[in-house]
């Protein structure tokens, strides 16, 4: 584990600084369970990807009958430029799912998967007990409706910098706390619609000053509800100390996805069987991310004491892009557990690989088409019913291969190439062992007249 550096002092509100700690990169272990690589396969590329249909057999009957189902009813096909412009009587919905596994544990696709639906209660932060927590160890997330518009969305991952541990604090109680609160103030966000797109109309990130208060009427952005997260965390008094990288994303009904993204989390969006967009981590230095922390007064003394100081991040310092999304897009948020053993095109053919063998994409001569309808993929079952989606399915497989990745220590991911570029002499090879957590989006268009539920407030 890495150990905190003082390098300046800066005030900060609340007590809280920025720390330059380096993750940790020890405890490779070997699976204990088949449950963690039982999915994947090799293809030619020599990279770990997942076979669809072998990962039908491992489902349920009644489970496994439906994705058939739907393989032998799929609906008509159209490309991109075929989709109803935005606004022509047309609005986006969003399917989302979660998925996790934590560092040294086995990974159960079953368990380890989370299904949003926007019609479903948050609960207030500070109520759960620790062992109600995901199984994601460090990295935490959360998906909320915003305010009582489920066709709005916001949704991020918060990963705990495990350098705290040095100084007895568990990592996970930043991370878990900053995402609780984050979907608080989403869900409980009624003033004003975010205005996602008229915010992009006026350029391609807002100032820094005018983000940096949560406070007022102002309309509620991805960088802003980052700040009220942290806000809510320095404030927490249960919160002595800690940190965490963030990534949050906000996604409005017409098709407008705004993302904050600060430190070595981060997203890709993958459109018609290409990587259109991804974002860049932010980093002091290697293996060093931007990061949002709690600095307990002792620590801060010490360090005015003895010299040096603490280098502060703050959500002012995210990076800021807004993107328009269409109909068949798939985006992909994930944890840097993800990004250290895959990259972006292993993820791309991954998903490409599954949206085209259960027919939400089809190759052609003319390229790659969109199922005009991907309600039959996406739909939740009733609640007391087991769930299967694409968005869970995709979901699953990317953490399946990422943990498969972690563990190989002979074929070299994004982070061991980091670390040669850095490091020339080093010996490092494999993949890098971590909690690995991922959110992804299903982006449908639908009629804008089609019934929607009332929420369930």
């Amino acid at each position: 584990m890495a150990s905190v550096s003082a390098l300046r002092m800066l005030s900060a509100p609340c007590h809280t600084a920025r720390l330059r700690l380096a993750r940790s990169s020890t405890l490779i272990i070997s699976p204990t369970s088949s449950s963690a690589s039982y999915l994947l396969s090799h293809h030619n590329h020599n990279r770990p990807a997942v076979d669809g249909m072998r990962y039908l057999s491992t489902l349920p009957p009644r489970v496994g009958r439906r994705v058939v189902h739907q393989l032998m009813t799929q609906a008509p096909y159209s490309t991109a430029a075929e989709q109803p412009a935005s606004g022509s009587g047309t609005k986006f919905v969003y399917n989302i799912a979660a998925s996790y596994v934590g560092k040294g544990r086995p990974f159960n696709p079953s368990t380890h998967v989370f299904h949003f639906n926007p019609y479903h209660r948050v609960s207030k932060p500070g109520k759960k007990a620790k062992s109600a927590r995901p199984e994601s160890g460090q990295d935490a997330f959360f998906v909320s409706r915003v305010g009582n518009r489920p066709g709005e969305v916001a949704l991020g991952i918060a990963d705990g910098v495990g350098g705290w541990m040095d100084s007895g604090v568990d990592p996970a109680d930043f991370s878990h706390a900053f995402c609780d609160y984050m979907a608080a103030a989403a869900y409980e966000n009624d003033k004003q619609p975010t205005k996602i797109a008229s915010a992009a109309a006026n350029g391609p990130a807002a100032p820094a000053g005018g983000e940096g208060n949560s406070g007022g009427n102002a309309p509620l952005t991805a960088r802003s509800l980052m700040q009220k997260g942290y806000e809510a965390v320095c404030h927490d008094p249960t919160i002595k100390a800690g940190g965490s990288t963030a990534v949050v994303g906000m996604l409005d009904e017409s098709g407008t996805m705004e993302v904050a993204n600060l430190g070595d989390s981060g997203f890709v969006l993958l459109r018609l069987n290409g990587v259109h967009t991804a974002s860049e981590p932010q980093t002091h230095a290697f293996n060093t991310p931007f990061q949002l922390s709690v600095v307990p007064p002792s620590m801060l003394l010490r360090a005015a004491t003895f010299g040096g100081g603490l280098l502060i991040d703050q959500p002012r310092d995210a990076d800021v892009t807004r993107h328009k999304l269409k109909h068949g897009d798939v985006v992909v948020f994930g944890s840097d557990g993800l990004w250290d053993n895959l990259f972006n095109q292993d993820i791309l053919r991954l998903v490409s690989r599954t949206m085209q063998k259960l027919g939400a994409w089809k190759g052609t001569d003319a390229g790659v088409q969109v199922a005009e309808d991907l309600t039959p993929f996406t739909k939740l079952d009733s609640d007391d019913k087991p769930i299967f989606t694409l968005q869970s399915f995709i979901a699953t497989h990317i953490v399946s291969a990422a943990k498969s990745a972690s563990m190989n220590a002979k074929l070299d991911g994004p982070f061991a190439k980091e670390v040669k570029k850095y490091y020339p002499q080093d010996a490092w090879h494999g993949g890098k062992e971590d909690d690995i957590c991922v959110v992804v989006v299903l982006v449908s268009e639908e009629p804008a007249d089609m019934a929607t539920p009332k929420p369930r407030l």
